[in-house]
């Protein structure tokens, strides 16, 4: 990979392929960059509650699924990388759950990931510095692309 260059790849596993797909890839190319990782290679996996409930018990020990997961891997020539998977279901729940559009809860949970994946925790609660920078980078990235429609 090319210093400079955001690469994000989208896969998905238990459901169909998003359509919206690109325009995912390119909004987290932008929430990488609004949050100041120039030279990123990240992969996304949109997926459904049974698999990210498998990767949530592999990999955290919990038992059922979650909404989002962040796996950073290793730090290369400034290239920070990691994958996320995201359950569509359980986007869809939060969305109806806070009042949000779908297309608002995609990109928190993308960029929540993008964070996770930066190192950065949000420890117990609905406030501290991840989740500050998180509300911060939505609000910037409000009018940026419809990912979902």
């Amino acid at each position: 990979m090319t210093a400079g260059i955001r690469t994000v790849e989208i896969a998905h596993s238990g459901v169909a392929s998003p359509r919206w797909k690109r325009r995912a890839a390119r909004f987290c190319g932008k929430a990488l960059l609004a949050a100041g990782h120039v030279a990123w290679d990240i992969s996304i996996l949109f997926c459904d509650d049974a698999r990210i409930a498998e990767l949530n018990a592999k990999y955290r020990g919990k038992k059922g699924p979650t909404d989002v997961l962040s796996f950073p891997r290793d730090e290369r020539e400034a290239i920070v990388a990691g994958d996320i998977a995201i359950s569509l279901p359980a986007m869809k729940r939060n969305a109806a759950a806070f009042g949000a559009t779908e297309n608002e809860e995609m990109k928190r949970l993308l960029i929540h990931g993008i964070l996770h994946v930066a190192g950065m925790d949000h420890g117990k609660g609905r406030s501290g510095p991840m989740l500050d920078l998180q509300e911060q980078l939505i609000e910037q990235l409000r009018a940026e692309l419809v990912i979902m429609e």
